[in-house]
């Protein structure tokens, strides 16, 4: 099926940083990742720094053409001017990439792929699909989501992450909790996450939320 759609209208703010278009998502596309993020202001990471390669990422070559506005990139240490037309190709999967907006409304297109290989959605975006849900504060559908992830991928940080998120966001705390320690216990780096994040205010005065984040003494209070 074709069809059209504008990159605005696809986009959802989650947090602070950049809006996300989910453009291969939207469209049903199974043969290539194609993804979109707009900085509503300057200064904003509009690219996370990442790789690809590690079990979340799809190991793939990344096309990125800027649409609209300017973005400075940075990759590997080599920072690159990106006035609105450019294309930056980075093909080494190890290569570490990030870009700062340097205009309101830099909007940057990805599309990527693993050579010679049928595309696959990656784990991250599987993850950041269960996201709209939060966008749209719809968490009994964001648990719903993340249960079924995790029937597909049993064990995964991220996923137990969020799955908690949106269980402490509907006050259920025990579950909140129980999943956030699996997550952990996966994968540590969570814990910075979990302090200040405000998903967990509903069970952030808990002790065992304190004990699971490192955070043994200091209930009641967040970074």
């Amino acid at each position: 099926m074709s069809g059209t759609a504008n990159v605005n209208d696809l986009a959802l703010r989650l947090g602070g940083g950049p809006s996300w278009a989910m453009v291969r998502t939207h469209f049903d596309i199974q043969s290539f990742g194609v993804n979109a993020y707009i900085a509503e202001e300057p200064g904003i990471r509009i690219i996370d720094e990442h790789d690809e390669l590690g079990e979340r990422a799809g190991g793939h070559e990344e096309l990125y053409f800027v649409s609209n506005g300017h973005a400075k990139f940075t990759v590997n240490g080599d920072e690159i001017d990106a006035p609105a037309g450019t294309f930056v190709f980075v093909r080494d999967p190890a290569a570490k990439r990030t870009a700062i907006a340097e205009e309101a409304g830099t909007t940057i297109v990805i599309a990527g792929g693993k050579p010679g290989e049928a595309f696959s959605p990656s784990p991250w975006e599987r993850n950041a699909e269960g996201l709209v849900h939060f966008a749209n504060e719809d968490y009994e559908q964001a648990v719903e989501t993340y249960e079924r992830f995790l029937s597909e991928r049993p064990g995964d940080a991220s996923f137990l992450y969020n799955l908690a998120c949106a269980e402490s966001r509907l006050g259920r705390k025990d579950e909140a909790l129980e999943h956030l320690r699996q997550c952990v216990e996966t994968e540590e780096r969570f814990k910075q996450n979990a302090v200040g994040d405000p998903d967990f205010e509903a069970i952030r005065d808990e002790p065992e939320f304190s004990a699971i984040t490192g955070q043994a003494g200091s209930a009641g209070t967040s970074s």
